[in-house]
């Protein structure tokens, strides 16, 4: 049904064009570029909350934390040049994670244009590698018909980020226009002769084995994927960081294929004659550097199923690739049967039990012969955490070794409690778990972070404190950017160089801006700490901080500083500057 038209101005237009496609929330760093817009959420309250951060970086990482919570766009606002560079950390994620989002930038008016004039950046260049499209508005005429094309990109098909520029004149401009209509996601479903194809390979195989991944799931698709997976007793590992599509204490999740995965889980993936992979693109840190898999053609026969068609033998050659979104290919698995069976177990059913096993006794800190130097047991962390809080729990976190630890020893309890970047970037852990405790006031949300991570978004403490987020930071310090340093003996043993940290007083520094702080120095005062956090947390909806104090030479659940440096040693590495114009090595 058209919508009637009427004058607006560009900013009312924009404004009532997110309402009409279900936006509750966006995410935002005022500036002068797009006042009119500022002027029009300040008219909209009753629908749409505004949260001001105090970063565009920050601004960025939330929406794409309410896009994976939602699978709706997260929506960010930013002023034009500076504000567009922070916020481009967001597109990267989004881009990378497959998660919709959409940011709307202020631009210089349209008659300044090409002149490079007061912070003016040419926004389909800058972008344009990153986005799923790139668009500036030219006409305040053409806003209901952008916004509208906007929502549909980042939903549909592979979701991902789009990014509008608004020219402030335009925004400032009045139109006679209609509204468009709710946007309506597509995707490509899986056709009768895929699936027929793929219950008769699953039931020649001897070892099959489903990776699963990938943007766009939503708690019916994990719901039907796990159907799926119990009717043909399949074993199921997840790409890396996306550890919530299946709960893992379900007996069919045997682990982790991404940073630190058990060396048994890598053997049984080589050692399986199917592989499945529902949803992943198989990045380079899922496939250890596209080492787990033979290129281009893997030696297992390989089912791919991918949301984009463009994916589909980017990398591998799949010998069935499914082009569908994971939730119409979930809905579809969930009702297949196998055609064979006799009412018993799977011939590979007692593989899995073994898996299930192998990954349970990979879950014990200290299973691997050795112990960790220093007063602090991180794995020890993870175990309390783990026994005490609810399954429901939301666990974020950035970059950096730290998350080794909370990758091995969480078990997450299924969609969505899980907001960690594929992409590696730093600084996302305190955002996104502000945007998950918004947008889930209910549910304890805990943000883990290493002390260089966490001080790449630490003033977000005081966003939290001002809108009521309480949640529990933990806040891992060793000194030093541990994953650099970690490579940096592996390459360079012995040559440190610009890896150590001078930090500040975490706990001082959390109760300045009005939230808890706490220094943690040895294991067994974590638990009374952690109480005091939530009670804080609970009590007056402000962020709570636990500053852990780790030993540097604890680098990784099972490696130290110490040892990393002694095997580079006898292996031959280091000694020697690099070459002029090397490489990063990071």
């Amino acid at each position: 049904m058209q919508h009637s038209a009427f004058i607006r101005s560009g900013g009312e237009i924009l404004v009532d064009a997110l309402k009409i496609h279900g936006v509750d929330t966006v995410y935002c760093l005022p500036g002068e570029s797009f006042l009119p817009v500022i002027d029009a959420l300040a008219g909209a309250t009753d629908a749409i909350r505004t949260i001001v951060t105090r970063h565009e970086a920050a601004a960025a990482n939330m929406a794409e934390a309410h896009g994976k919570l939602t699978g709706r766009p997260g929506i960010c606002f930013v002023t034009r040049g500076p504000g567009a560079s922070h916020a481009a950390i967001g597109i990267h994620t989004a881009s990378q994670d497959s998660t919709p989002l959409i940011l709307f930038i202020g631009q210089v008016g349209t008659s300044m244009r090409g002149r490079e004039a007061w912070q003016e950046v040419d926004y389909p260049a800058m972008f344009g590698g990153m986005a799923k499209w790139v668009v500036e508005v030219d006409r305040p005429e053409r806003l209901p018909e952008l916004i509208s094309r906007a929502f549909h990109v980042a939903v549909s098909g592979r979701p991902g980020p789009v990014v509008v520029a608004l020219p402030e004149d335009v925004l400032g401009a009045s139109a006679e226009v209609a509204d468009a209509q709710p946007y309506k996601r597509v995707a490509a479903h899986p056709g009768a002769d895929d699936l027929a194809r793929l219950t008769a390979m699953l039931e020649a195989s001897e070892r099959p084995f489903i990776i699963v991944g990938g943007g766009g799931w939503d708690a019916k698709a994990c719901r039907d994927f796990q159907r799926f997976v119990e009717a043909f007793d399949l074993p199921v590992a997840a790409a890396f960081r996306r550890q919530d599509i299946l709960d893992n204490h379900h007996p069919n999740y045997v682990g982790h294929a991404g940073l630190g995965p058990n060396p048994k889980l890598v053997a049984r993936i080589r050692a399986a004659d199917l592989i499945l992979a529902i949803g992943p693109r198989l990045g380079e840190t899922t496939t250890a550097g596209y080492t787990l898999f033979e290129l281009p053609r893997p030696a297992q026969r390989f089912i791919h199923v991918h949301a984009d068609p463009l994916e589909l033998g980017r990398v591998y050659q799949a010998d069935l690739p499914i082009n569908a979104g994971v939730r119409e290919f979930a809905a579809a698995a969930a009702v297949l049967k196998p055609q064979t069976s006799t009412g018993g177990p799977a011939p590979w059913s007692a593989g899995v039990k073994a898996a299930r096993a192998d990954y349970l006794a990979d879950q014990i800190p200290g299973s691997i012969p050795g112990s960790l130097p220093g007063r602090l047991d991180l794995g020890a962390v993870m175990v309390h955490l783990r026994e005490t809080l609810p399954k429901d729990a939301i666990f974020t976190n950035g970059a950096g070794n730290y998350a080794i630890w909370v990758h091995k020893f969480h078990r997450y309890g299924g969609f969505r409690t899980q907001l960690a970047p594929t992409s590696g970037a730093m600084g996302y852990g305190l955002p996104a778990a502000i945007a998950a405790k918004l947008l889930e006031p209910a549910r304890d949300v805990i943000c883990f972070a290493g002390d260089g991570c966490f001080q790449m978004s630490g003033q977000e403490l005081a966003t939290g404190c001002q809108y009521g987020a309480g949640v529990v930071v933990i806040l891992v310090n060793n000194g030093i950017y541990g994953s650099i340093r970690m490579h940096q003996e592996r390459e360079y043993p012995g040559r440190v160089f610009a890896t150590t940290l001078e930090n500040p007083d975490f706990p001082a520094l959390a109760r300045a801006y009005g939230a808890f702080g706490e220094r943690v120095e040895e294991t067994d005062a974590f638990a009374d700490a952690l109480n005091r956090a939530r009670a804080f947390a609970a009590q007056t909806n402000k962020p709570a901080l636990l500053e852990l104090v780790i030993d540097p030479e604890a680098i990784t659940p099972s490696a130290t500083l110490t040892g990393l440096r002694a095997a580079a040693l006898k292996a031959g590495a280091g000694g020697k500057s690099p070459p002029d114009g090397g490489k990063d090595h990071r």
